[in-house]
């Protein structure tokens, strides 16, 4: 791995080097490529073979496991594309953390596409965190587009904590569910804009089991002239609850567009939307400045307190 790749991930994914995840599965993508796997007695990664990206596999029964799937790119000019596969075995819970970098210090485009699917078998559980973040001097746009495509079969449940952490021009982050009986999907995303970068967000989930749930929370802060989109969609076929809720602060010339819908086609389908946009009340403002902080400072110290 290059210095570039390693500063993305203490960033992305909370490891400095391979020796802080020895015990845990993990595979490092770098520029398109493997830069360093290992797989465990009970986490099996292995290449696919009909696109570029892996395939891991988690025996049934597995129990506090972590696997690491970072992905960089390190320079203009580079598009990266990848599909992985997460085959989560009956009664396992294990952890999964997929961050993903871009960088660039010239003129040319740094992409990274994950489209990463989840199959969740009976009871399993998954708490899935992904951080993306963008850095580099070079005028090249930053852009990362995550696709998630999730089956969760019977009593299974996934939890995402989803992260963009700032500096990426282009984002468009999608999520499609289908729930079975009793699976449950828990969704926290938080996002950072500023300048003139533009952020996407597109839930669209299936209640398609009896007692199933999904609860989808987005956060956001839009800074400086740039733009965000929130768009939900939750689908309830039989008795379900299902919740969608945006919260997005305004702050300059920052602009915010939400659009969650609601569909139910049986009588004890549950399903509630919310959605707020504003700025930050300067009545909180004011109470931080009496505690000694600038304005710059209480706005900022709102605003990390609104992400965490």
């Amino acid at each position: 791995m290059n210095f570039i790749t390693s500063d993305l991930i203490k960033s992305v994914s909370d490891f400095g080097d391979l020796t802080e995840i020895q015990d845990s599965a993990y595979n490092i993508r770098e520029d398109g490529k493997c830069a360093a796997r290992k797989s465990t007695e009970n986490i099996k990664i292995e290449n696919k073979t009909d696109n570029p990206g892996i395939v891991i596999t988690v025996k049934p029964g597995t129990k506090g496991e972590k696997v690491y799937i970072p992905a960089c790119v390190t320079h203009g000019s580079f598009d990266d594309l990848v599909y992985n596969d997460f085959i989560i075995g009956e009664g396992a819970d294990v952890t999964v953390i997929a961050g993903c970098g871009v960088h660039t210090a010239d003129d040319g485009l740094a992409g990274h596409n994950g489209i990463h699917r989840f199959t969740l078998e009976k009871d399993a559980k998954v708490v899935y965190v992904e951080k993306h973040l963008g850095t580099g001097k070079g005028k090249g746009i930053k852009k990362i587009d995550p696709v998630t495509d999730i089956i969760l079969k019977e009593n299974s449940s996934l939890t995402m904590d989803t992260i963009q952490l700032g500096g990426v021009d282009v984002s468009t982050r999608k999520t499609y569910a289908v729930l079975e009986k009793d699976a449950k999907l828990l969704v926290r995303e938080r996002i950072m804009t500023d300048g003139v970068e533009k952020a996407r967000t597109d839930f669209d989930v299936i209640l398609k089991g009896e007692g199933s749930g999904a609860d989808l929370v987005s956060r956001s802060v839009a800074r400086g002239n740039s733009h965000q989109e929130f768009y939900s969609k939750i689908v309830g076929r039989v008795r379900c609850t299902g919740h969608s809720e945006c919260d997005a602060i305004l702050a300059e010339n920052g602009t915010v567009t939400a659009s969650p819908s609601l569909e139910a086609s049986h009588v004890d389908a549950e399903l509630i939307h919310e959605a707020a946009i504003g700025k930050i009340a300067g009545e909180q403002i004011l109470k931080l400045r009496t505690l000694g902080l600038t304005e710059e400072e209480a706005e900022q110290k709102i605003i990390d307190g609104f992400l965490q």
